[in-house]
């Protein structure tokens, strides 16, 4: 299941980059069909993972992991009913912030997962 989740995730971060460039080098917030990909997938990754990590015994780095998705999972939401839904702009700082907590959460599973 570990390993599912970390599948989830991965597939999450592939819709994140599409997105972030959209942000970023277009200076466009990207379409909500796509925020809302997003999204799903990471609920769908990180509810996987607190399961397996209530319910099984977990590398500590997988565990700090979900901690890291959960907080990055935080900063999105903030950005889709805070800004995405307004109409405003993505703040960039508020941007990286989510990207490199969700980054490093997603390589800790996934080191907890394939043990590499």
């Amino acid at each position: 299941m570990l390993q599912t989740a970390s599948i989830l995730l991965l597939l999450t971060a592939a819709g994140g980059i599409l997105m972030a460039f959209r942000r970023i080098a277009q200076k466009a917030n990207p379409p909500s069909w796509l925020a809302m990909a997003h999204g799903f997938l990471a609920a769908s990754g990180l509810t996987l993972l607190a399961y397996v990590g209530l319910t099984d015994r977990v590398e500590g780095g997988a565990m700090l992991g979900l901690i890291l998705l959960a907080v990055a999972a935080g900063g999105g939401v903030v950005m889709n009913l805070g800004y995405h839904l307004a109409g405003k702009l993505l703040p960039l700082w508020l941007l990286y912030l989510h990207i490199a907590l969700a980054a490093a959460g997603t390589l800790l599973v996934a080191w907890g997962a394939w043990a590499i």
